[in-house]
């Protein structure tokens, strides 16, 4: 069996970079499936980006399809004979669109009964059959948002198509794909290559790329802009910030990657690092850098798509470019600062949080009384936090934000130090956004919990309570990462704090806005279906989850000691036994329609397994007592866990449902405090 590189390749006008990768993999994936169903087998599939091509390479690929042997199915014999055993016209269809006569089919004799059949042999087709509309499929479904048509075509695509390549070896596929013809011509780089570049075998492409001044594979091109800049920077004697996202974007922008280091006056680093940092990396794909201490220098590393013979000139013009963005930056800090946070308030006025529930001058109240709340409850500087809560969001107001959105908090920080107010309501300004990703840092100062606190459980509560949850992936107001930032601030800082109270206080702080009357159980079942997602991210398994869930702890700490402590209980020899017990005893309870006993009565005890149960449990209650005032849920676990063998005896050797009534309450009672004593924890009978 003959087998050859297959190249295909799709010359584009400039792609956006930030997609490019997700392009790239879409294609890739798409044509793998269809080799892999076509049952074409191959060595190894590998794709490539560049800022004007998606391509994929398969080696080692066959020529050819395996013929086949396809059963086709006529009808049953009862319905494609009649009566004189001649052919119906259901079987003469069905013959005729095989291309055969009723005489010439086979019979299929199974159980069930026997059926015409008709053995066709189905000849594999080749690569060069196949590949086209292979490639036309994978393009139909890549991700791409916005289609756009070019010159007089009709054909749409991410950008305009210059070249299609398919090769098969060194043979050049015959084929079309979104109006342009197939061919053995892919194009080079657009300033170091002479143009179009004919290859003489798919094999050939990555070299032949490079000749033409052009790394083809995108990881290779990420890891070489990733040493570049990293030598530049030890040759300052610095470090470069590396931005994951920003790195791959300027991957995305490159084909051909040469770092260089441009400067700015050092003036501009009077403005504080963030906004001038931002500038750089958003608005001009730079690499900023600092001195070892992480002071941003006035300095930045960028990434040429061009060798220049004179890099001066190329780095010159850089310098040029960023000069005015940072002088924007330094006028808007110097303009902010001439008004302080505080006079801005009555301008929060103007902005509506949304529309039925006011405006930001009404959430900067609410959450200035539930941050003050929160700091009495954890006995911290009340006044630090309201006055935090009524200036977090001043800071909007002011030009920077404005024009840089992501410093928001942050320039909160740096003009509330300028104003001279106290460095914890300072801090608590940047603070109060945190976290604003999947592991992002918490809030650095006790003040600043309190205000992020109060800020999400006012979002929560005001979005719940006008009726516009999250529905599938629509979440606007991102109250997902909202709940579980609360979780992991009130978790991870140790904070003693009830969900349910700090609800029903931004219940109370919205008076009569909101339409929901069930506002309350609504948000905490929402923050409730929060805590799956981040005890899953840690490893823990569902049925754990599943058991303390069930007891629905609305205080996130005592949360987690409970997860901690089934997750141990739940290593012990003796968990799976007593889970099982839980989860009969919870079967029998259930069936049981009558009242039960208030106390085991040990006079009504007539087997000597239910008494030795019954003093071994009352035994362990004086232990327990203690542990549950200081909620040592996993030691208290640890001590029942010591029931498992009169448990199993109990069972063993008494029955439970006894004639007797009495004796039929009296134990069940007693299973009941057993069982109650396990699910004032969780409910373990749920553990796998």
């Amino acid at each position: 069996m003959i087998k050859e590189t297959l190249l295909i390749e799709l010359g584009t006008e400039e792609l956006p970079p930030k997609s490019l990768q997700k392009l790239a993999i879409t294609f890739y994936q798409q044509i793998k499936e269809q080799l892999e169903k076509a049952e074409l087998s191959f060595n190894e599939i590998t794709w490539f980006a560049t800022p004007r091509r998606l391509a994929v390479s398969v080696t080692d690929l066959v020529q050819c399809q395996a013929d086949k042997i396809v059963e086709k199915r006529g009808p049953a014999i009862n319905v494609a004979f009649d009566e004189k055993g001649q052919p119906s016209k259901a079987a003469q269809g069905w013959a005729r669109s095989n291309g055969i006569s009723v005489e010439q089919a086979e019979r299929l004799v199974t159980e069930k009964g026997e059926w015409l059949l008709y053995k066709a042999k189905q000849q594999g087709k080749t690569v060069a059959e196949l590949i086209p509309a292979m490639v036309q499929t994978a393009v139909a479904k890549l991700p791409i948002p916005k289609p756009m048509r070019w010159g007089s075509r009709r054909t749409q695509f991410i950008r305009p198509i210059h070249t299609l390549t398919l090769m098969y070896g060194n043979e050049v596929i015959t084929g079309e794909v979104l109006a342009t013809k197939a061919s053995n011509i892919i194009t080079g780089h657009r300033f170091h290559s002479s143009g179009l570049v004919v290859l003489k075998s798919a094999d050939e492409y990555q070299q032949a790329l490079k000749q033409a001044y052009v790394i083809a594979s995108f990881a290779e091109r990420k890891q070489l802009i990733l040493e570049q800049i990293n030598q530049k920077a030890a040759e300052l004697n610095a470090k470069v910030l590396i931005d994951e996202a920003l790195l791959e974007e300027v991957t995305g922008l490159v084909e051909w990657p040469v770092a260089l280091v441009g400067s700015f006056d050092e003036d501009f680093l009077q403005v504080p690092a963030e906004p001038l940092i931002y500038s750089m990396k958003d608005h001009q794909k730079y690499f900023p850098i600092t001195d070892q201490q992480g002071n941003l220098l006035n300095k930045f590393i960028f990434i040429s798509n061009i060798e220049s013979k004179d890099p001066q000139q190329v780095i010159f013009g850089n310098e040029k470019v960023i000069r005015p963005r940072l002088a924007d930056a330094e006028f808007f800090f110097k303009t902010d600062k001439k008004q302080t946070l505080e006079s801005r308030l009555l301008s929060l006025e103007s902005v509506l949080f949304q529309k039925q529930l006011g405006t930001l001058k009404a959430k900067s109240t609410r959450i200035a009384n539930l941050s003050k709340n929160i700091a009495q409850q954890l006995g911290l500087n009340s006044e630090y936090a309201y006055r935090a809560g009524l200036l977090s969001k001043t800071d909007l107001m002011t030009e920077m934000v404005l024009e840089f959105p992501q410093v928001q908090g942050t320039m909160g920080k740096y003009y509330a130090q300028h104003d001279g107010e106290p460095e914890a309501v300072a801090i608590a300004l940047e603070d109060q956004y945190r976290p604003r990703f999947a592991g992002d840092k918490l809030p650095e100062g006790e003040i600043g919990c309190t205000v992020a606190i109060a800020d999400k459980i006012d979002t929560l509560v005001g979005i719940f309570g006008i009726n516009q949850p999250p529905k599938g992936d629509k979440d606007p107001f991102a109250l997902r990462r909202a709940a579980i930032g609360l979780i992991r601030i009130v978790i991870e800082k140790s904070l003693n704090l009830d969900i349910a109270q700090l609800i029903e206080q931004g219940i109370i702080a919205y008076g009569d806005v909101l339409s929901n009357d069930n506002v309350k159980q609504e948000v905490i079942d929402f923050i409730m279906g929060r805590f799956a997602a981040y005890y899953q991210e840690q490893g823990i398994s569902q049925d754990v989850i599943q058991a303390v869930l069930a007891k629905k702890p609305t205080a996130p700490l005592d949360f987690d000691k409970r997860i901690k402590a089934v997750s141990h209980f739940k290593t012990l020899a003796e968990a799976s036994a007593l889970a099982a017990a839980n989860k009969r005893v919870g079967n029998i309870l259930a069936k049981f329609k009558g009242e039960l006993a208030e106390h085991f009565d040990s006079k009504l005890a007539t087997e000597e397994a239910e008494l030795r149960l019954a003093q071994v449990f009352t035994e362990l209650t004086t232990k327990i007592a203690p542990l549950q005032a200081e909620q040592n849920y996993q030691a208290i676990l640890a001590e029942l866990a010591s029931l498992k063998t009169p448990i199993d005896n109990f069972f063993d050797s008494v029955m439970v449902m006894a004639d007797d009534e009495s004796v039929k309450i009296n134990r069940l009672t007693l299973l009941n405090q057993i069982r109650n004593s396990f699910y004032n924890i969780a409910d373990i009978s749920v553990l796998q």
